[in-house]
């Protein structure tokens, strides 16, 4: 975390510059934690199957690399989602996105608490999300949120899991396919 508060400017210049990543919460930064192989494995194998359905759409795919804006109670936060889906046209500054339709993210010990209730209700103020979906690595299991359901979670552990702006079913064992479980 750093000392002092810093701007979105210093933010951003310092993100374009550094080797390590950083979330930004109303002027602190905080370093992201590593990912494992599993975690690695789960987030590609989502991106490669969402990617043929979003290039029909018009959409684009981005994996943790991409920064999330989102304002907040006066406050600007910036997140890396695992993975991020956005649709909207209007929606293509270079090194963020603010109208996402799907977030994912992988859990890990680490982040899972995080995950589940501060970036669940963070994301939530998204007027441009649909779907919200939390992946497990150690199991196959995905916890899936949904605007049109009053965002209650809805588990799925077989089958496949609805991706609503892109209008399509994606298997899990498609997601999971490379990760020893």
């Amino acid at each position: 975390m750093s000392t002092r508060a810093i701007n979105i400017e210093e933010y951003l210049a310092h993100e374009e510059r550094s080797e390590w990543r950083h979330e930004y919460i109303d002027g602190r930064m905080y370093a992201r934690a590593e990912s494992t192989a599993a975690h690695n494995l789960i987030a590609t194998a989502l991106a490669f199957g969402l990617i043929p359905a979003a290039r029909r759409k018009g959409c684009h795919v981005f994996t943790s690399a991409m920064k999330l804006r989102l304002e907040i109670g006066g406050k600007t936060v910036f997140y890396y989602p695992d993975l991020l889906l956005s649709c909207d046209p209007q929606d293509r500054a270079p090194y963020f996105r603010r109208a996402p339709c799907l977030i994912v993210e992988v859990l890990s010990e680490s982040t899972a608490r995080i995950d589940r209730r501060e970036k669940l209700l963070a994301y939530q103020t998204l007027p441009s999300l649909q779907t919200y979906v939390l992946l497990e690595q150690d199991v196959v299991r995905a916890e899936v949120y949904r605007r049109a359901t009053g965002w209650r979670v809805e588990y799925v552990e077989q089958g496949s899991i609805r991706i609503d702006c892109l209008d399509i079913d994606l298997p899990l064992a498609d997601v999971y396919a490379d990760v020893q479980i």
